[in-house]
Formats: structure tokens, C-alpha cells, sequence
């Protein structure tokens, strides 16, 4: 999957105190504050420095947009002035999740059946989170509120959303009876998402194909309400002579999409380096942000492979979320990498989650893995949190904007 549509309209806006500052708030507001603070501002004055002169950059066109894009457009002629971009995106992907959250509770091995509704609510969050992900940049245009803030949360909402859509997916056509399936299907879905924005490392523009982020989300779409209707049964029928499953041809289709995605990314990283002697935009090797995502899939899938209580099959639902989590981090902190032309530590605190899982293997099974395995989701979850939430209170905070508000003097330029 590529970098999401919104982006490319959009760069959106609001204003918070310092973060530490507690002034006269109450304790209790002021300890939670700093929990979900990092002690240190994550972001450098260079840096800082650095996302003030970013431009957006973006280049080609999908199939389906020009179509989308009347329907876009009449959408946010309904939104009011006054709700921000920001506010948008992260309603979109709060449905989106919730909508998803739903299906990993009657499915959580995703072998399971889900009520009708079940899938008919996945499909309708995940039109939700299209359309708003659509027109955020938009409203931020017709708000004269457009910032680098808003592209930053524009695609770290879309990192996070990329993990529950490939779930909600595998969980649709029943793929966990075919954990290896599953497993590629998953982790094929971030990396390319990852891999979206690392070319853009590299190349200082964010590239959308004939068939990309749109495209996909409205066959995932057409897929969970073709489940909804006919029943989740459909995809465990085998195609006589063929001998296989129906589930099969969307994991065969992942495969397709993702040789080609890879085949057009690679030849942007290996060839359109625009620092100095063909390196990223921060100066650094085109190659280097690979050992992120290569560690995060390397450990997933020796833990998956070497795990003695089949972790992954009796508990998929759980194992992809806990390392989507760790993906979702890294993606982040590429996208602020390219923003800010700065380069990409391979330490963080990111890899604590999959860490504790590979000890505990190496020891053994010292705990119970599924305990481990908890432990890891819940710390993985409460570090990208705590990530974002700093990187964009700092954020705010230097550009002097609001988060999820509009200043009231920046709607005066607005046009309906």
C-alpha cells in the first residue's frame, strides 16, 4: 500500500501549551500529562527548523480518483468551517478501528464467523475512513489552515489504519486456517506502506500508481460486504480441479500487488536519490531504512516460526496487532525522517515489545508466551501513543496552532 490520498492535499493545523508546562491544572491532569510525554521533546530545534520549510511533493494519479473526486469535493462542502482537519482524520480512523475492533471479537483466530452486521459495520467504517481521509486536506485549504502538522497526522492516522484494514481483511475471508497466508498477507500490507513513504525518503515526493490506496480500500470494501451477504463459508469452498480454496486468490492478489508495488518502489530507491551522490534528502544511505522494517519482519517471523505453543495461529488477531504497533512507529518516525531531512536512528524503544517476546523464547517460555504476548501489545500501543502525542504537542506547540482547532482568525480566508 502506498501513502494515503489525503496527504496529497493536505498539510493541516492547531495550537496547545507546552506539554510539561502544568501551570494551574490539577495533578491528576498534570501526572497523566507526563505519562503519555516523553521526558526528552523527540524532535531536535534543527529539526524543528527544518519541518517549517518542508513543502508537500507528490506525483501521479490513480485510476478511481478523478471519479472520487466530485464526491470528495461535495463532502466537505458539508463539513463546517470550524472542525479541523485534524479532527477529521482521526474520526475517520477511530471508526475504522472500532468498526474492526468489532470483527476481532467474534473472530479472534479470524477462523471464526462474524454476525452479518459484523462485516456490513467493517465495510461501512472503512468507507468513513476513506472519504474523511479524502477531504482533510481539503477542509484545510478552504480553512487557510494547511501546516506540516497535518500531513504528519494525516499519515501517521493512515499507519495506524493500514494495520486493522489488512486484519479486518484476513479476518473476512477466514484466512486464519492459513496462518502462513495470513502472516504474509499482514506483514506484505505495512511493508508496503512503509515502503511508500521510504521512497519518498528518498526521492522528496510522494508517488501514487494507477492502482493505489483508493483502488484498494474499495475492493477490501466490496470484499467485506460480499461476506456480509453471502457468509465468510464461500471463501473455505475449493475450486474443483484447481484444488484450492477461494481465500487463496485475495492472498494470490496481495502477492501480485505487492511484486509490482516493490518492483515500481525499489526502482525510485535505488535510482532517484536526490542528495548528494544519489542518497536520501537527509544525506544518508538509501539502503538505511530497510534495517527498520527488515527487523520488526524478522523477528515476527522467527518468533512466529520458533514459538512452542503456536502463538501465531491460536492468537493471530492479537500477534498482528502487537507488531503492526511496532510498524506503525517506525513509519511514523520515517515520515518526521523525511520532513525534517534528518536521518533514522535504528535504536527505539519500539523494539522493547517483539524483544521481550524473543527472550522469553530464548529462556524457553519462561512466562507464558500468550502472557508475554499481552505485555508486548499493550507496551507496543503505549509507546506509539506516547510517541505521537509528543511529536505533535511539540509540533503544535513550536508553530503556535491547535491540534484539533482552528484558530478563529484563520477561517476569515475560508471559502465555501
Amino acid at each position: 500500500m502506498s501513502g494515503h490520498r489525503s496527504s496529497r492535499k493536505r498539510c493541516g493545523e492547531s495550537r496547545i501549551e507546552s506539554p510539561m508546562d502544568c501551570g494551574h491544572v490539577p495533578a491528576t491532569v498534570c501526572v497523566l500529562r507526563r505519562l503519555v510525554q516523553l521526558p526528552t521533546p523527540p524532535l531536535s530545534k534543527h529539526q524543528l527548523k527544518r519541518l517549517e520549510e518542508h513543502k508537500y511533493q507528490s506525483a501521479g494519479q490513480s485510476l478511481l480518483e478523478p471519479l472520487m473526486q466530485g464526491y470528495w469535493e461535495w463532502l466537505v462542502g458539508r463539513i463546517p468551517a470550524w472542525i479541523a482537519p485534524n479532527l477529521i482524520t482521526i474520526t475517520g480512523l477511530l471508526i475504522n478501528i472500532c468498526t474492526t475492533v468489532i470483527l476481532v471479537y467474534y473472530c479472534p483466530t479470524a477462523a471464526e464467523q462474524a454476525p452479518p452486521w459484523a462485516y456490513f459495520a467493517c465495510a461501512c467504517g472503512l468507507f468513513i475512513y476513506q472519504s474523511l481521509d479524502a477531504i482533510d486536506g481539503k477542509q484545510a485549504r478552504r480553512t487557510n489552515s494547511s501546516t506540516p502538522l497535518g500531513e504528519l497526522f494525516d499519515h501517521g492516522c493512515d499507519s495506524l489504519s493500514t494495520v486493522f484494514v489488512v486484519l479486518g481483511t484476513c479476518i473476512a475471508v477466514q484466512l486464519g486456517t492459513n496462518p502462513d497466508w495470513m502472516f504474509f498477507c499482514c506483514f506484505a500490507g505495512t511493508f508496503m506502506f512503509y515502503c511508500a513513504h521510504w521512497q519518498t525518503y528518498v526521492s522528496g515526493t510522494l508517488r501514487f500508481g494507477i492502482f493505489d490506496v483508493t483502488e484498494s480500500l474499495l475492493c477490501i470494501l466490496v470484499l467485506q460486504l460480499f461476506t456480509g451477504m453471502v457468509g465468510p463459508w464461500f471463501w473455505n469452498y475449493t475450486i474443483p480441479v484447481l484444488n484450492i480454496q477461494m481465500k487463496i486468490f485475495p492472498a494470490l492478489c496481495t502477492v501480485a500487488g505487492t511484486i509490482f508495488s516493490c518492483t515500481n518502489y525499489f526502482g525510485v530507491i535505488f535510482t532517484g536519490g536526490v542528495g548528494k551522490n544519489g542518497s536520501t534528502i537527509a544525506g544518508t544511505s538509501v539502503l538505511s531504512p530497510f534495517l527498520h522494517i527488515g527487523s520488526v519482519i524478522i523477528l515476527a517471523a522467527m518468533i512466529y516460526k520458533k514459538s512452542a505453543v503456536q502463538l501465531f495461529e491460536k492468537h493471530p488477531c492479537l500477534y498482528i496487532l502487537t507488531f503492526g504497533f511496532v510498524s506503525a512507529k517506525i513509519t511514523n518516525k520515517l515520515v518526521v525522517a523525511h520532513m525534517t531531512k534528518s536521518e533514522m536512528h535504528l535504536h527505539d524503544t519500539a523494539f522493547i515489545g517483539p524483544a521481550l517476546l524473543f527472550l522469553d523464547q530464548y529462556f524457553n517460555s519462561f512466562i507464558d508466551e500468550y502472557i508475554v504476548l499481552w505485555i508486548a501489545m499493550i507496551f507496543s500501543l503505549f509507546d506509539l501513543l506516547r510517541y505521537c502525542i509528543s511529536v505533535c504537542n511539540q509540533i503544535a506547540s513550536h508553530l503556535r496552532i491547535h491540534v484539533f482547532r482552528i484558530k478563529v482568525s484563520s477561517t476569515h480566508s475560508n471559502h465555501h
